[in-house]
């Protein structure tokens, strides 16, 4: 039976959101800004330490009179007081470049990954991963289904990024209540920033690798349309095999498990004690993990002054392999299809002087299909999704230092599978929402407020289910000065976010995870109370942040094994309760030496992770403590680094798990800019895990059969001109 595919019928709200939209951005267009005297069209500059960096939905990026990047959100002067942050761009952003989201910021502090599959992997921000974690594209939501499981791969291309931001602490508010673990953006030029200044603008990388024997390449071109129209196309391209791993696939335990359960069958059936033996053997090469990627978009924008408006069209196509999970006759990995054609709109109005100085609006839609495909190529499950995400926000004017911004948001998730009700039944999933977000100077410190509610709607009308939830959330953050260019401060949350559908309406097996998986219908809401303690800033030659943070959760909610076996496949549950997340990240960089083409830097990172439900039991997938160093040495135009990653033993496993233990990668790097005083061509040499060890994923459902890669050389060349 075919499932009937879900089309997008809007509703009254996103019907209002895109006539919003319109009349948000149409005086721009019809008369000019103003109070605000604006001589040219933005345009492309070289940018300079005392340069504002352009404007985006989620935040802007400065340059402090340090050289510091500082991170802002519309109307704050600077959201790290409430969030830290962390920015990936330039020669950063290419040395960790991957096919997914959680390769990009697997080193940065307080950030792991899923590593369900090279080909599927979400960030996991302090130990929270899935709805708890934000992905974003320009501030608006990804809009697929990478949330509802760890085989599902993020359809957003990294390869096209021109930085990717994380995202921690109550700020957040600002994009989602669920985000209780922190929000992610990609920033790109899919809608075009400025115009270009010169005629035309190619950006463009290539790169290959010997692990998975990647080939990669990626390309945009940014041109102007006279004086006030830019206009924007890109495209990539990504094949990648198996990869290599050091020795076994299949963690010592598992091995040892399997081996005995073919020994215990060989004579009442031969065929799955081979099969069995086979995968308990296999090494060097991780079968069924090799992926195929390409995406397109195109895009235009016109400005007016410091108003803007624009939209862009894009398409992302992939397809990976899916590691087979051992104990079971089957010997030949499946593979996911994943499409998505993505709409985006933007509109920034000028609103001169007043009270308010600008509006900000943002919508995107999409229309996202996930087919899980057997060993043979028949397709077994697939999700079809179409969704749309608006948001408006009134950014308020800088009056003697207060400052803020408040704003709506809607979005509308509409999903059917095929077969149909078969793992999921289809679903209206809908939130709407107000934020607000203010900060006021109290003499030396700074005060910051947020706020936000929520109403979520989840219905599933084959089941007569149909469940309201309303939210509220709100933090408070304290900084103050104590020496130089370093604050102490602290935040304070409580944070609520309503059950996913997924988590709401699961029931049956999931091919791609070959788990049974059941959620609960009467979950209820989660809250969190909380905070952080934090020192940040530059004390002398040191760049540092350090953060303590804790959550208390109330109906907590996680997904664990309940030790039941349903046609062979083991039974993950969702369940509620309160549950305790603490700890630390750490992150401390020191500028040795700077002398003329000179210098020489090191950076710190650490972080630490606990959590625990009620009765002590330990919550699943949790990542370990990690400690990071890295020394960087440049001269003129060559770059020199070497890095060290070290990933304790995560034995404070949740039920049904197994523990994995610790490893140390070593990393280096080289990199060239040819032309001296211009970064516009940049090649880099790549040599990770060096030393060829084995690592496992605490925080991945498929660690103990799929381990990272082995050692890997890589090249890339990335150019702009």
């Amino acid at each position: 039976m075919t499932a009937r595919k879900l089309r997008l019928a809007p509703s009254n709200l996103a019907v209002a959101a895109t006539l919003g939209f319109a009349l948000a951005a149409a005086p721009a267009f019809a008369q000019e800004a103003p109070a605000k005297p604006q001589a040219q069209p933005a345009q492309d500059q070289p940018a300079t330490a005392d340069d504002e960096a352009p404007q985006d939905d989620v935040h802007n990026r400065q340059v402090d009179y340090q050289g510091n990047i500082i991170v802002t959100a519309a109307g704050l002067k600077q959201l790290d007081l409430l969030a830290g942050t962390t920015a990936v761009e330039g020669l950063a952003l290419q040395r960790t470049l991957g096919p997914q989201l959680g390769d990009v910021l697997i080193n940065q502090p307080g950030v792991s990954m899923s590593g369900f599959a090279p080909g599927a992997s979400r960030p996991v921000l302090r130990g929270f991963s899935g709805e708890r974690v934000k992905l974003l594209i320009d501030g608006i939501g990804s809009i697929d289904a990478s949330n509802l499981s760890e085989d599902h791969a993020v359809a957003i291309d990294p390869f096209n990024a021109e930085r990717v931001d994380v995202l921690r602490g109550p700020a957040v508010l600002l994009y989602g209540s669920q985000a209780i673990g922190g929000a992610v953006n990609v920033t790109d030029k899919r809608i075009p920033l400025r115009v270009p200044s010169e005629p035309v603008h190619v950006d463009a990388i290539v790169s290959g690798n010997t692990v998975a024997d990647l080939r990669q390449g990626a390309a945009s071109i940014d041109a102007p349309v006279g004086t006030n129209f830019a206009v924007h196309v890109d495209g990539s391209y990504l094949k990648s095999g198996d990869i290599t791993v050091p020795g076994f696939t299949v963690a010592p335990a598992l091995r040892a498990d399997l081996l005995d359960r073919a020994d215990a069958v060989a004579l009442s059936d031969p065929t799955l004690a081979a099969a069995l033996r086979e995968q308990a053997s296999q090494s060097g090469t991780l079968p069924g993990s090799g992926t195929r990627t390409y995406s397109a978009t195109g895009g235009f924008a016109f400005f007016n002054g410091d108003s803007n408006i624009g939209a862009s069209l894009g398409y992302y196509d992939t397809f990976y392999g899916i590691p087979v999970r051992p104990g079971t006759d089957e010997t030949e990995p499946g593979n996911i299809g994943l499409k998505q054609w993505r709409g985006d709109l933007r509109a920034e109005l000028d609103l001169g002087s007043g009270f308010f100085e600008r509006l900000n609006t943002r919508a995107a839609f999409s229309n996202y299909t996930h087919t899980e495909f057997e060993a043979d190529g028949a397709p077994g499950t697939t999700f079809n999704v179409n969704g749309i995400e608006a948001r408006a926000e009134l950014v308020q004017a800088d009056r003697s230092g207060w400052s803020g911004s408040l704003g709506v948001q809607y979005d509308s998730t509409r999903l059917a599978t095929d077969p149909a009700g078969e793992f999921l039944p289809r679903y209206i999933a809908s939130h709407i929402a107000g934020f607000v977000l203010q900060e006021v100077p109290l003499g030396s410190a700074n005060l910051q407020l947020a706020g936000r509610y929520e109403s979520a709607q989840i219905s599933a009308p084959d089941l007569g289910f149909d469940r309201t939830f309303g939210t509220a959330s709100g933090a408070l953050g304290l900084s103050y000065p104590i020496s130089g260019g370093v604050d102490i401060g602290f935040n304070a949350n409580r944070v609520a976010r309503a059950p996913s559908a997924e988590e709401l309406l699961v029931d049956g097996y999931h091919d791609a995870t070959q788990t049974y998986e059941r959620g609960d219908p009467a979950l209820e809401p989660e809250t969190a109370i909380g905070g952080e303690v934090f020192v940040r800033g530059r004390a002398g030659i040191a760049d540092l942040s350090l953060t303590g943070f804790y959550n208390r959760f109330s109906n907590y909610i996680y997904e664990a094994a309940t030790g039941e076996v349903i046609e062979g496949a083991p039974v993950f549950q969702y369940f509620q309760s309160d549950a305790d997340y603490y700890g630390v990240e750490s992150e401390v960089d020191l500028a040795w030496l700077r002398d003329g083409d000179f210098s020489l830097t090191t950076e710190l990172r650490g972080s630490y992770v606990r959590a625990r439900l009620a009765d002590g039991t330990n919550v699943p997938r949790i990542p370990p403590l990690t400690l990071y160093g890295a020394i960087d040495a440049e001269l003129g135009a060559v770059s020199l680094r070497g890095e060290v990653a070290w990933n304790d033993r995560q034995d404070k496993t949740g039920p049904g798990e197994t523990p994995t233990d610790g490893y140390t990668m070593v990393n280096a790097s080289i990199g060239w800019r040819p032309f001296r005083g211009d970064d516009n061509v940049s090649v880099l040499l790549k040599a990770n895990n060096i030393f060829d060890v084995t690592g496992r994923l605490a925080t991945s459902l498929t660690k103990d059969y799929t381990p990272l890669p082995g050692r890997n050389f890589e090249v890339s060349l990335r150019v702009s001109f």
